[in-house]
């Protein structure tokens, strides 16, 4: 049996699309060695049917904890027998690159994002600098790439001449989970629940134009689940607006749960700012989480993501990230039940396309042939 490595900087437990190549390998044969991080507020990971390295670093954050990551997961490649290497985002290919080419074993890079791109690395030029040139050294070299939708694809093509396989972030094909009730959710009415879901509820990506907007919304209440950099912010911003009522904030959710929650929602919300080349080209996975729960959408006029919304005819569209105008669009999707069945009705069509079965058939050219 192939032994395969797979690594990734975060700490394993709401990382869908990596879980998922997981199985996807498994399922075709390899032995899976998944390598992360683990926190102290990392929850205890569940059973899974490949094998899971959390390893506990001195760092948490910064320069130091990247080189400090790739300097254990460049040990532990270095002294175990592996045939193939899969990097996920550029923080981890440096060390799967290095023992590629020491060992001779293939290696693989997932990218899941326009890495240097991001809004975090654009503001700081030097450390993007930094991460730029180790891109460019080993980009170019790389023979087996995948990428998360076609403008990333195209942007590196552009940039670095490698062709760039399309595997893109989208949930198992599952019948949408039984609602539950707002009582068992924990909120505090029964008005219906617009919902922002997602493990990286960043700067720049509308969550706080979103709070401001529960100001001029009486129809319904916001359910923010997840974690990321502006996520105390959102809990000042409802104190200061009073908006405890409006408003409820939990945190990471187990996903067999937060499918549940999504199946409740009457609106899926996903609004990034087209302020970087990152967040233009994203295609963010709870846009496909709320379509499988057949959840209509609510998003901004991102290339990828109003491609999808438009195609299967899903939901509806902001013009702008005024905070009143977000209220009115909530506001009217909600009051027009009819366009709202038929948006639900549509989820529940495009969910039968939109799924990792058909995905991971690219996959599965690739990696069939190192079995």
């Amino acid at each position: 049996m192939k032994h395969v490595s797979i690594a990734v900087t975060n700490d394993l437990i709401s990382d869908q699309r990596v879980d998922k190549v997981c199985n996807t390998l498994t399922k075709l044969g390899f032995y899976v060695s998944l390598t992360g991080r683990k926190l102290t507020s990392s929850p205890t990971l569940d059973s899974r049917p490949y094998h899971c390295h959390r390893m506990w670093l001195v760092n948490v954050k910064g320069p130091f904890f990247y080189a400090e990551f790739n300097i254990r997961l460049f040990i532990r490649l270095l002294f175990t027998k592996y045939d193939l290497l899969i990097a996920n985002d550029l923080d981890t290919l440096p060390a799967c690159r290095l023992v590629s080419i020491l060992k001779r074993i293939p290696i693989v890079y997932d990218s899941h994002e326009f890495y240097t791109e991001t809004p975090e690395l654009i503001s700081r030029p030097m450390i993007r600098a930094v991460w730029l040139r180790i891109e460019k050294m080993i980009f170019p070299h790389l023979k087996w790439v995948f990428t998360v939708n076609e403008s990333i694809a195209l942007a590196y093509e552009k940039r670095y001449g490698v062709k760039v396989r399309i595997v893109k972030n989208m949930p198992r094909f599952r019948p949408p989970a039984d609602p539950i009730t707002h009582r068992e959710i924990g909120l505090p009415s029964e008005l219906p629940i617009v919902l922002l879901q997602g493990a990286g509820i960043n700067i720049e990506r509308g969550a706080e134009e979103l709070v401001s907007a529960m100001q001029y919304i009486d129809c319904a209440q916001l359910l923010i689940i997840g974690n990321g950099d502006v996520i105390e912010k959102l809990k000042s911003m409802r104190e200061e607006m009073r908006l405890q009522s409006k408003v409820t904030i939990f945190p990471r959710t187990p996903y067999e749960r937060l499918r549940q929650i999504t199946a409740t929602a009457i609106i899926g919300i996903t609004i990034d700012k087209d302020t970087n080349p990152n967040y233009r080209f994203s295609l963010p996975n709870k846009l496909f989480d709320y379509i499988q729960a057949g959840t209509p959408v609510l998003a901004s006029r991102l290339p990828e993501v109003e491609k999808v919304v438009a195609e299967y005819n899903v939901g509806g569209f902001i013009e702008s990230h005024d905070p009143k105008h977000i209220a009115d669009r909530i506001t009217a999707m909600i009051n027009d039940k009819a366009q709202l069945a038929i948006w639900k009705n549509n989820c529940l069509i495009a969910a039968e396309t939109l799924n990792w079965e058909a995905q991971e058939l690219e996959l599965i050219k690739v990696y069939e042939q190192f079995i």
